[in-house]
Parts: C-alpha cells; sequence; structure tokens
C-alpha cells in the first residue's frame, strides 16, 4: 500500500455502493470521505463505457476536493440483450432510478428468453490528483444468470435477480462479507489493491 495514501474521496452517490467500498477499505488505514459529505456535487457520465464515466468521476471528485479519488463504474450486462443495460444499469428504466423499476424491466425484456446469461462489470479508478497522467484502473466481472422471480433480502440493483450458479444463490442472499468475495466490485478493488502496492 502507497504509504502517502492517507484520504480518499469516494466518488459515488450510491448508498450501496459506499457500504461495500468502505467496507473493503476499511483494513487500511485510510480516512475514506464519500463525496456527498464534502458537498461535492455528482458528476456527469455521457460516456458509452464504464472506464470512462469511472474516470470522468473521479477526476470530478479529485479537482473538487483535492485529494485522492476513488470511483467506480458498475453494470449488468445481459447476454440476450446484447450487453445492455450496461453503462445504463441505474435508469434503465428511466429516470430518477430505481432498482424495483429496473428489476421489472428486465423481467419484462427477458419474459421469453431461454437465454439468461449475464455477467456484472466493475471498473474502478483511482487518480492520486485531477491531472494523475497514470490513473489506477482495475476492472471485476460476476458472471450469472438472471432468474424469473427476485430472491433474497440483501444487496442493491439487480442483485435480487442475478443468480451466481456455483454458489446456487443470488446477489441479495449472500451476507456483505461474501459477495464482496466473489463480486464485480470486490474483484475490482482486490486488482487496484494489487496495483496500489506496485506503487
Amino acid at each position: 500500500m502507497a504509504p502517502k495514501l492517507e484520504k480518499l474521496v469516494i466518488a459515488s452517490g450510491n448508498p450501496g455502493k459506499l457500504v461495500e467500498i468502505q467496507q473493503m477499505l476499511a483494513p487500511l488505514c485510510i480516512e475514506v470521505l464519500p463525496q456527498r459529505s464534502l458537498k461535492i456535487s455528482e458528476a456527469e457520465e455521457p460516456f458509452a463505457t464504464f472506464v470512462e464515466n469511472a474516470l470522468a468521476k473521479a477526476r470530478h471528485a479529485s479537482f473538487a476536493s483535492g485529494l485522492p479519488a476513488l470511483a467506480d463504474d458498475s453494470g449488468i450486462c445481459v447476454e440476450a440483450l446484447g450487453g445492455a443495460p450496461g453503462v445504463f444499469s441505474a435508469r434503465f428504466a428511466g429516470a430518477p432510478g430505481s432498482d424495483a423499476r429496473n428489476n421489472a424491466r428486465l423481467l419484462e425484456l427477458l419474459e421469453n428468453c431461454e437465454n439468461r446469461r449475464a455477467h456484472y462489470v466493475c471498473l474502478m479508478v483511482l487518480v492520486r490528483s485531477r491531472d494523475d497522467p497514470q490513473p489506477l484502473i482495475a476492472e471485476g466481472l460476476w458472471h450469472g444468470e438472471i432468474l424469473r422471480q427476485p430472491r433474497g433480502n440483501q444487496g442493491f440493483g439487480y442483485d435480487p435477480l442475478f443468480l451466481d450458479p456455483a454458489l446456487g444463490r443470488t446477489g441479495a442472499e449472500l451476507d456483505p462479507v461474501q459477495k464482496n468475495r466473489v463480486s464485480h466490485r470486490g474483484k475490482a478493488m482486490a486488482a487496484l489493491l494489487a496495483r496500489l502496492r506496485e506503487f
């Protein structure tokens, strides 16, 4: 772990993401500040790729705070929908975003589909300054399938519909420690921390 990284802004207003990221960073001696606590607005996410949106969010938070910033852009990609909703996962059923409406929309579109394969994607970006020429970038994938009915009451987003076949459980049936071990965000964070140790 780079010793100079003492404070870090999390560039997200998503409560579920904030909890997961803070849990994963808890063992490290880093002061973690949600951007909302610094009155930093949400960044625009105009891009068609996860990595571009994550980088935009990280740079925005670092510029506003003068601190290193960590952002993730993540979503679910469904094979039968050509990779949708992808970067539009949070507002798949329209704005403002709603997990319940997004899940209902997904089930509606897949109603007559036999192919239920899907994967979660997380692109995590850390910038040590707003103009960092070498942002740290890590990716995590979580493969599974979409159920026909939701199961479980943990997690957020599409977790109640997303089945991990190896575990036989949905994302919403896993406790936070289990989920962080196998999830796209957990894998991206592990890869990011490995990169940090190289600096």
